[in-house]
């Protein structure tokens, strides 16, 4: 994607059921990148958690980056990394779905604007895919929104507001 006017790349980690795990955008294509990128989604997860393997393209950054991730201990010595050309078909499917919501937007003034973009557009679809459900335990939109309120960081009382003005005047119209 471009960010005035010049390259930036966007790094996604997604499981093998097409859950997004986590992304990175980055003005930098190097070994650096990759491992602050795999670094950051290896750290939210759990050992337990941590892959077994993990499949990339053929780009050499990557294996450089789980080099030094593995001799630093963030990610298992045992992880396998596979660079086969089709095995990433997971990632490029979730990533040109992506693309598509991201292609109107015509590029982005600064990688912080960007960033907040796919940040938004990664959670609204990780809602669509049903990947939020197990947080949400009322399985309505008030679980929804808290969803959203803890992925941007908001406090409770902007979206339970909004939802609460909502409710009132739909009971009203319904009453």
């Amino acid at each position: 994607m471009k960010v005035r006017g010049q390259w930036a790349y966007l790094y996604r980690a997604v499981d093998k059921h097409g859950n997004t795990i986590d992304f990175y955008l980055s003005p930098t294509r190097n070994t650096a990148a990759a491992k602050r990128f795999l670094g950051k989604a290896m750290n939210g997860l759990k050992d337990w958690e941590k892959p077994t393997v993990i499949n990339t393209d053929k780009t050499p950054t990557y294996a450089a980056a789980l080099a030094e991730l593995k001799k630093e201990g963030k990610c298992p010595e045992a992880t396998l990394h596979r660079q086969v050309k089709y095995l990433n078909n997971v990632i490029e499917a979730d990533h040109g779905k992506l693309k598509q919501l991201i292609r109107p937007v015509r590029g982005f003034k600064t990688l912080k604007t960007a960033y907040a973009t796919i940040k938004g557009f990664e959670v609204m679809r990780a809602l669509r895919k049903g990947q939020a459900s197990a947080f949400n335990i009322t399985n309505d939109i008030r679980g929804e929104a808290r969803i959203v309120e803890r992925a941007f960081g908001l406090g409770a009382s902007a979206l339970a507001e909004a939802i609460q003005f909502v409710r009132e005047h739909l009971e009203l119209a319904v009453a």
